[in-house]
Order: C-alpha cells, then sequence, then structure tokens
C-alpha cells in the first residue's frame, strides 16, 4: 500500500504537527506533501522522521517563506498541482487546503479535519477587521478571495471518502458547512512526557501563541487587576510586544521556551488559564495531564475535555469581569491532582494511535472488497 500524508503546510509547530508526528510514528513509510515548508532540519527530524516533503508551486514565491497566507488565492490551485496518482491511501491533515488535493476513485482518501478553515467561515468577519481588510479596495478583493475559497472548500469536501475530526465540535462544523459525518478522534496527548506531579506553587500559567483570537491580553488585563496573584505567561508572536507593554509587576512573560521549560511551568501551576475558542485546545490536556486544573472559556473543544469543578472551571464571556470571577471560584474549590491526571489519560496518544490504526485499515479493507467487486 502506498501512502501519502498531505498536510497544510510545516512552518510551526502546533497541534496539527504533533497529530502528524504521531501518524508517523503509526506508519513510517507515509511520502510527506504539503503547500510550503519551512522546517529546519531540527524540527523535520522531530515531526518528519527527518523527510523530506514535496511542496508546491507557492514554496518558490518571493516572500512566500515568511507569510504564505498571503498566497491564499494560489491555495486551491497549488494543492491540486500535487501529484497523488500513485498512491492507493492518501491522508490529508487539514485545517485549510490540504483535503483538497485530486484523488480518483481507484484511491481512499481520509481526513483528519482540525477545522474547516476559520478565517473564511466563523471567524470569517473577525479576520477581515484583524487585518484591516474590512473596507477599501484591498477589503474588496479579500473578500471576493474569500468568497471563492468558500465555493471551492464545499466542493474540494466531495473528494474525501471519509472525514475524522478533533472534536464533536468540529464534527457539527464539518456537517454545517459540508453536509458531512465525521468520525470524532481526540488529538494526540503525550501523557507520558506530560507527567504527573503533584506540588503546586503559587503562580497561574497560560501558555499559547501571540495572536488575537488566543485572547491572551484578556488573561494579562484580568491578572492586572489582581494584583495579589502570580501569573507567568508563556509564548511567542505577533502581538508579544503590546501583550508586554500591557503587563503589570504581578505578571510575567517569559516569552518561547523549550518543551521541557513548558513541562516544568505545567506541572508545578496552581492553574492553568485559557480563554481561547479553540477546536479541541491541546494546552489544558497537557496541564490536566500534569495533575493541573484549568480555567477556560466555555466554548469550543475544552466543554469536551474539561469535568466542571473536577478538572477545572469555566467563565462564560471574553471580559476581565468574567474571567476574574473565575479566578476568584476557583480558589474556593478544592482539586484533586491524580482525577485530573486520570482524566487526561483518556486523550493519550496511545489510545488515538489504536483508534486512527483501527478506522483507517477498516476503511481501507472495505475500500479494496469495493474495488473487488467492481
Amino acid at each position: 500500500m502506498n501512502k501519502a500524508l498531505v498536510h497544510d503546510w510545516y512552518c510551526t509547530i502546533g497541534g496539527g504537527e504533533m497529530v502528524v508526528k504521531t501518524l508517523n510514528e503509526i506508519w513510517d513509510d507515509f511520502d510527506h506533501f504539503s503547500l510550503i515548508d519551512t522546517f529546519d532540519d531540527i524540527k523535520r527530524k522531530e515531526i518528519l522522521n527527518g523527510k523530506n516533503v514535496t511542496t508546491s508551486f507557492i514554496q518558490k514565491l518571493p516572500t512566500a517563506k515568511k507569510n504564505h497566507r498571503k498566497f491564499l488565492q494560489f491555495y486551491p490551485h497549488a494543492i491540486e498541482q500535487l501529484n497523488m496518482s500513485k498512491y492507493d491511501l492518501i491522508i490529508s491533515s487539514s485545517s485549510s487546503a490540504a483535503k483538497g488535493v485530486l484523488t480518483t476513485s481507484n484511491q481512499l482518501h481520509i481526513c483528519y479535519c482540525h477545522s474547516p478553515a476559520r478565517y473564511a467561515w466563523d471567524l470569517y468577519q473577525q479576520y477581515l477587521l484583524e487585518t484591516g481588510l474590512n473596507r477599501g479596495l484591498f477589503g474588496l478583493y479579500a473578500k471576493y478571495i474569500l468568497h471563492r475559497f468558500r465555493l471551492w472548500d464545499v466542493i474540494s469536501s466531495n473528494r474525501v471518502d471519509y472525514f475524522i475530526s478533533n472534536s464533536n465540535y468540529i464534527a457539527k462544523r464539518i456537517k454545517k458547512i459540508y453536509n458531512r459525518e465525521a468520525k470524532v478522534i481526540y488529538p494526540p496527548i503525550d501523557t507520558e512526557f506530560f507527567s504527573y506531579y503533584d506540588k503546586k506553587d503559587e503562580f497561574y500559567l497560560a501558555a499559547s501563541r501571540m495572536v488575537p483570537y488566543k485572547k491572551m491580553d484578556l488573561i494579562i488585563e484580568t491578572f492586572n487587576n489582581m494584583p495579589d496573584k502570580k501569573l507567568i505567561v508563556i509564548g511567542d508572536g505577533p502581538d508579544f510586544n503590546k501583550n508586554e507593554k500591557l503587563a503589570k509587576d504581578n505578571v510575567e512573560l517569559k516569552g518561547f521556551v523549550s518543551r521541557e521549560e513548558l513541562k516544568f511551568y505545567l506541572q508545578r501551576a496552581k492553574c492553568f488559564v485559557f480563554a481561547a475558542d479553540e477546536d479541541f485546545g491541546m494546552l489544558p490536556v497537557e496541564a490536566q495531564s500534569c495533575g493541573t486544573p484549568v480555567i477556560a472559556l466555555a466554548k469550543g473543544g475544552t466543554l469536551e475535555t474539561i469535568i466542571p469543578e473536577v478538572t477545572g472551571i469555566f467563565f462564560k464571556d471574553h471580559n476581565i469581569n468574567s474571567l476574574k470571577a473565575a479566578v476568584e471560584r476557583f480558589s474556593e474549590i478544592k482539586f484533586d491532582s491524580q482525577k485530573i491526571r486520570d482524566h487526561a489519560l483518556n486523550f493519550s496518544k496511545q489510545k488515538f494511535k489504536n483508534e486512527m490504526k483501527k478506522f483507517v485499515i477498516e476503511k481501507y479493507e472495505k475500500f479494496l472488497t469495493s474495488k473487488s467487486i467492481r
């Protein structure tokens, strides 16, 4: 069985790339494809077992390696130029265009969908506002491109034989946008690496890439209003300087840290604070894997990964008062670190491997049977 793995892009290591890494641990003979690849040798070894990636023509466009997103208008054409003709099985890891590769009826295409492209669908208005493309000639052009992308996105969903979603939340979005059913297989959490630790310090922790929808500024401003509580913030990105200027004396920004350092802080934090409306949200589960409770926004994938007042608590609204009230309520609850850890094991890497392998083999055997009948 010749196998291809198609991922949107290899630029940073996030949740999608950790899914790819684990898929490579299940099957080590994938050929890899992507719109663009800027990984250095260290990242390529960690995620792709050192294998090279066949990329699209976008890889060669000027400045694409620094900002591939400005070439969105080329994504559909670019992904369709990747040659899948020799593969029996194609697995796409998609939150944008990867699912749109061209395949035939003699090939099986399974898409692990992290989300339908959020900038084109549920975050469309927010994306235009944050990029300043909600008005003017450039705005009109951006709206036209996103309109065209949405049309292609729905059409290309028919090229997928089976969808897998990373949460029930995303399965509902797949149904609404593509009118397709999706099997839910939660992403792999490395519960061996993010190991149990029950000695907690007196600090709260937030960690994320510094981009607007992660709402790190909300967390910082909330703790600015609680000077008796210490907050440590981990992460880098476009909003780092802005958030650093917001922070008062009780808030410490660490910037980018290694995976080992992240584990150190997750293990020792009194609580992990998470304000994003995420499709799944791996960091809150990694915190729970360390025995650390979570305060999270009551939206998205975290509703499936946090048990209220057992492994964490929720706040309802994206505002300081709502989050502040949750932090104060958190102080009144006694959490059992071992119970939190036990819950996180439901999202282990091994469970992901078992479920993915079973699903893919089952669908491939069904596919072979249907081919022989034809």
